[in-house]
């Protein structure tokens, strides 16, 4: 604990700015997946507390998911409608995550090429940005937290921008305007001139705002107005009782139903890789480069996802959105995660009726910072920097994830990955020496294969052998091969026959014929 406490300079403001934008992506999400809006918040909540204790990782916040909220939507739609039958699925989900865990499945997250995590950082960071525009300007028909190209009404990320620009509300465009520049300018002059600025938090100053500026359109003083849909909208207790009436329990009678555990299985499987790659993302982002047990971080998300739906919360994933958020703004270790827990929880029971009156144009203000922080333009140079191999695939998945979403804009970028592993297996499979001329006044070429041969090896290797002249001689040089596939050793044992008709002589050093 007292090493938690030693950054708590840091991370309680973090954990503000953190609180400030989970509060309408929670609720965001909860409406784009068709659940009770408290289950975002409860998602939230368990997010923070229960799994940042049991987290490994310094940085990550959890909660619910934009990448989970059309497979929630489907699958409640699947069984009927039921919400308890559903929660059902998110315990099971979370036991199968906590079973991975221990199975140490979290290994998968070094697969992923560090192309490809920089492209995903970019390309949620240009999302940010756009997905914000439209609730800076006061057009607010797309929910919060929804980061799919295509919506629910048809329009997609580019002509809900478009459409915005016809339906700008004046009171939202003023405060984000006003927002956005205090932040610019807190983070580029302010912090530098004084320390005090460095003491006090940028983005609260720009809520703080927000909630003045509201209160002064809603009194008359200023002449613009904001309608419910621009601000926030956490459901508001009347008691203690009420608060807790928000809570649902699963119905454990549709265990036997098998439509719950496909569920639970797509649940489980597509949450751990969201999870394992936000961790991995978040770690490359970290300036103090620690590395996040992946092993742990499933079992916490696992058991995140246990607590969540016995008590009614959407499944939970760490959120690159959130851990962003809390890099951007200074966080120093899990601290900062759970005490965004405890706000949440301590607000949804005392002062929701005060968050109620946070225009969502303040928080786009602050995603917008969170968003260029991101997606620097300085990153794509330095990526074109590096060379196609780097630059081809950073590229993809920034486009794919923009098109359309990020589970699949993250498999296309590991595809153009693997096409360059390919190649390079495909060129790195052997290497000829210098060609010399034996006693008998023969050219020898001199063929060495490489350590690991594999089939996508076998073009290349018949490209070689079959450019070798008439009436020369070939070593086929396999002591530096540990492993040879199949097709190649085949290739071989057929090019020594085929080679007696062009006169040319075949050695080989350390073949194993398999016959």
């Amino acid at each position: 604990m007292k090493h938690l406490l030693k950054d708590l300079k840091n991370d309680l403001p973090a954990s503000i700015v953190v609180f400030f934008v989970a509060v309408p992506l929670c609720l965001g999400i909860a409406l784009a997946s068709g659940a009770p809006l408290f289950a975002g918040i409860i998602a939230g909540i368990i997010g923070g507390i229960v799994v940042g204790v049991a987290s490994g990782s310094p940085l990550g916040v959890s909660g619910p998911a934009a990448g989970l909220a059309v497979i929630v939507l489907t699958s409640i739609a699947s069984l009927g409608g039921s919400w308890e039958a559903f929660l059902t699925a998110v315990v099971l989900a979370g036991i199968i995550q906590l079973l991975l865990g221990y199975a140490k499945a979290g290994f998968i997250a070094f697969f992923f090429p560090s192309s490809v995590i920089k492209g995903m950082l970019t390309g949620i960071g240009l999302l940010i940005i756009l997905k914000q525009i439209p609730h800076a300007l006061g057009w607010d028909k797309d929910a919060v937290g929804d980061d799919s190209f295509i919506q629910a009404d048809g329009e997609n990320t580019f002509s809900e921008i478009f459409k915005a620009f016809h339906f700008v509300t004046p009171g939202a465009l003023l405060i984000a305007t006003i927002s956005l520049t205090i932040l610019i300018l807190w983070d580029t002059v302010l912090t530098k001139k004084h320390k005090i600025f460095g003491m006090i938090n940028g983005p609260l100053v720009v809520v703080v705002l927000g909630i003045v500026m509201f209160n002064l359109y809603q009194n008359g003083i200023l002449g613009f107005s904001l309608n419910a849909k621009q601000v926030v909208a956490i459901p508001v207790p009347s008691s203690i009782s009420g608060f807790f009436s928000q809570f649902t329990f699963p119905d454990f009678s549709a265990i036997s139903n098998f439509e719950v555990w496909k569920i639970a299985i797509v649940l489980a499987i597509v949450a751990s890789l969201e999870t394992l790659l936000c961790v991995e993302a978040t770690d490359k982002m970290d300036p103090d480069k620690r590395i996040t047990p992946t092993n742990r971080e499933l079992k916490a998300q696992g058991l995140g996802n246990v607590i969540s739906g016995l008590i009614g919360g959407l499944p939970v994933t760490q959120v690159i959105v959130r851990s962003s958020a809390n890099i951007a703004f200074g966080g120093k270790t899990k601290l900062s995660a759970i005490l965004h827990g405890f706000f949440l929880l301590i607000s949804a029971l005392t002062i929701a009726s005060v968050l109620n009156m946070i225009p969502l144009a303040s928080l786009a203000a602050i995603l917008f910072m969170v968003g260029y922080k991101l997606a620097k333009p300085a990153l794509f140079k330095q990526m074109y920097k590096l060379g196609w191999e780097q630059f081809i695939p950073f590229t993809a998945t920034v486009v794919s994830i923009l098109t359309t979403d990020l589970l699949k804009g993250i498999t296309i970028g590991v595809l153009f990955g693997i096409f360059y592993t390919l190649r390079h297996s495909y060129r790195n499979s052997h290497h000829m020496k210098d060609i010399t001329t034996n006693e008998n006044g023969q050219e020898v070429h001199h063929l060495v294969l490489a350590e690991e041969v594999s089939f996508f090896n076998k073009a290349s290797v018949i490209q070689t052998l079959d450019a070798i002249p008439k009436n020369s001689k070939v070593i086929i040089d396999c002591s530096k091969s540990k492993s040879i596939n199949y097709d190649v050793i085949e290739l071989i044992i057929n090019y020594e026959s085929n080679a007696k008709t062009k006169n040319i002589t075949v050695e080989k050093i350390n073949f194993i014929n398999p016959a």
